[in-house]
């Protein structure tokens, strides 16, 4: 494509307001922020006791940052890392649907991996450098089906 060409193009065709590079460049920072709560919340399960299954499970219904065991136990962990956030945020990214998604996506874990169907099911959700909690809290049974 020459100059005139793509010139042309570009002014036929401008980007939307949305795709500014201030937002990729912000939901990538997200994303690192996230990835190094995973990092940390991985570490806390594994000198906790727990045998991580897998971590970022993904489908159709949704994601599962972190799937392990322990004991009798099939733990299906929700990683939030909120460094400027607040129990008011918490109750916000941890939604009816986020836990409804969370749900689902356990159902159909547990319908492809049925060597688990003998485990006790619990939802937690670990926090991450939340200002006025300790760096890592874990909140057991945060959530059921039924909530």
């Amino acid at each position: 494509m020459s100059y005139e060409t793509q010139n042309n193009y570009v002014q036929k065709n401008p980007k939307p307001v949305t795709e500014c590079y201030f937002e990729s460049k912000r939901k990538s920072v997200n994303q690192v922020t996230g990835r190094k709560g995973e990092d940390k919340a991985d570490l806390y399960l594994k000198s906790e006791g727990f045998e991580i299954i897998q971590r970022n499970y993904r489908t159709r219904q949704g994601e599962i940052d972190i799937i392990a065991t322990k004991g009798e136990f099939l733990v299906f962990v929700e990683v939030k890392t909120l460094p400027h956030g607040d129990t008011k945020t918490l109750e916000a990214v941890l939604g009816k649907i986020k836990r409804k998604r969370i749900v689902e996506t356990a159902k159909y874990f547990m319908s492809k991996y049925r060597q688990y169907n003998d485990r006790y099911i619990r939802f937690d959700v670990i926090v991450v450098d939340m200002p006025g909690l300790p760096q890592i809290y874990h909140i057991e049974n945060a959530f059921s089906e039924n909530m």
